[in-house]
């Protein structure tokens, strides 16, 4: 009868449940636009791409990939990141555990002192148990197991799992494009220092040209051939290029040290053989096409992983607004004294519960999170679609950036060619009293910056082509 009685009630609660929890706030998702261009900037299209060749085979200097060794292995910050992904494994195990019962022992020991003269007070003291009157105060003894479950009825708890698998793999595909952005910044800085070492290279041959014409001006002072001012002006240009060297020292040193910093170790000397810098040909690049870089670059998977994750957390939210079922149970032994814990079935007691609980009232934090995971979703989409183009415009500014250097590069050889012939031809007439000691000056001076900038623009070079390789997303394999 009494079954009869209750069943009627809880199916009206139930459909109340069902009732208030279908007033779920209407919201709307955003869709990513992943549509790419068929090829770079109108260029032709070929499915050859740089990006996917390891690192070890794009640098082939064993000096720069013993650099780039060491880097990937002490690294703090790299080494800081393989521990988050560690993190976010251990979160995707603690959501997995969250949907599985909770299962814990229970030991109890207490004791139970009550007036004599109170109802339980005079029923304990006529009571006996086989024969044993029940002692003053009474013990009490459990030992047992108890179980929790909260049934995943609506998936909120393994969205939850699968969210969080997401996260995992997007701060895999992070920890990937922190090694493409820590290889390139070794390369190029490992470049940047070959460039000031034979920037420096120019300027001590200068001095020692600019040193021998400063001698010869001196004696031709004391033929009287020219006058004091041209001795202070050569003077005044020695004492400049002697100057601008230690300012290329001091950006040797800290360029070293930016280096040794990447490799997670303190100042030292950096292994290289500059001599060769000036022979350096940049890698043919194959951009492939744009759709590739969906695959290649890490921090476009990324963002993908990141809004799978936000688009299972807004079912996460929704599901916040349905009844939730919880089962509890638990099995054991209990007795007053430790002889009668173990007899059955005298001592053994279980107990199992179910409860269906639904919000509401007072909504608000559900309400409030579902629109925030909302807004995070679109936010996601945004971030994924902004990246995606990020990439594109960084390979096509590479790509345009190699081409035009190469062609600056031969303008400028050609210019350092000619202004070192007319060094010569300056300090032969000057000799012949058919230049003045000013010529010879502006001559020498445009001599040594259009080697330097040539050196720059090699340098550039380098860079240009060590960036195009990490836009294409090279480097993190």
């Amino acid at each position: 009868m009494t079954r009869e009685i209750i069943s009627p009630y809880l199916v009206i609660v139930f459909m109340i449940m069902l009732v208030f929890s279908s007033c779920i706030p209407v919201i709307t998702t955003k869709k990513a636009n992943t549509t790419v261009s068929a090829n770079y900037n109108n260029m032709p299209s070929d499915t050859t791409n740089t990006g996917i060749i390891n690192w070890k085979a794009f640098f082939t200097d064993p000096d720069l990939t013993a650099l780039i060794d060491t880097a990937l292995s002490n690294n703090q910050e790299l080494n800081m990141m393989r521990e988050q992904v560690n993190i976010t494994q251990y979160e995707i195990r603690a959501r997995k555990g969250a949907y599985l019962p909770f299962v814990s022992p229970v030991v109890g020991i207490g004791a139970d002192k009550v007036g004599q003269y109170t109802v339980k007070g005079a029923s304990q003291e006529m009571s006996t148990i086989k024969g044993n009157k029940i002692s003053d105060p009474v013990g009490n003894l459990m030992l047992g197991v108890f179980a929790t479950w909260e049934v995943d009825i609506w998936r909120k708890l393994r969205n939850a799992r699968k969210s969080s698998i997401y996260r995992y793999l997007a701060t895999q595909e992070g920890k990937n494009f922190m090694v493409t952005n820590l290889v390139a910044e070794i390369a190029n800085s490992y470049y940047e220092l070959m460039a000031l070492d034979n920037q420096l290279e120019v300027l001590r041959k200068n001095i020692e040209i600019q040193t021998n014409a400063l001698g010869i001006i001196k004696l031709q002072k004391q033929a009287a051939r020219v006058t004091e001012l041209a001795v202070r002006r050569f003077e005044a240009q020695v004492f400049n290029t002697k100057s601008r060297q230690y300012h290329i020292q001091q950006s040797i040193i800290e360029t070293e040290n930016r280096i040794n910093f990447l490799l997670g170790r303190y100042p030292q000397t950096i292994q290289r053989n500059s001599t060769t810098f000036n022979s350096f040909v940049p890698k043919t690049i194959s951009a492939g096409v744009p759709s590739q870089l969906l695959i290649n670059r890490t921090d476009i998977r990324r963002a993908e992983q990141e809004l799978e994750a936000a688009k299972i957390d807004v079912k996460v939210a929704r599901a916040n607004f349905y009844p939730s079922l919880t089962i509890t149970g638990g099995v054991g032994f209990e007795a007053f004294k430790p002889q009668y814990l173990l007899q059955l079935p005298q001592s053994l007691l279980f107990s199992a519960a179910g409860g269906l609980v639904a919000p509401l009232i007072n909504r608000n934090a559900l309400k409030a999170e579902y629109y925030s995971s909302s807004a995070r979703q679109k936010q996601a989409v945004f971030n994924y679609e902004r990246t995606i183009l990020n990439g594109y415009i960084e390979v096509v500014n590479q790509v345009a950036n190699i081409s035009n250097l190469q062609n600056s590069y031969d303008l400028k050889a050609q210019e350092v060619q000619a202004l070192v012939k007319s060094v010569e031809t300056a300090n032969i007439l000057f000799k012949s009293a058919n230049a003045d000691y000013v010529e010879v000056l502006l001559t020498q001076r445009d001599a040594t910056e259009s080697s330097i900038d040539l050196i720059e623009i090699k340098k550039q070079q380098m860079h240009a082509m060590v960036n195009v390789y990490r836009a294409l997303g090279g480097g993190w394999r």
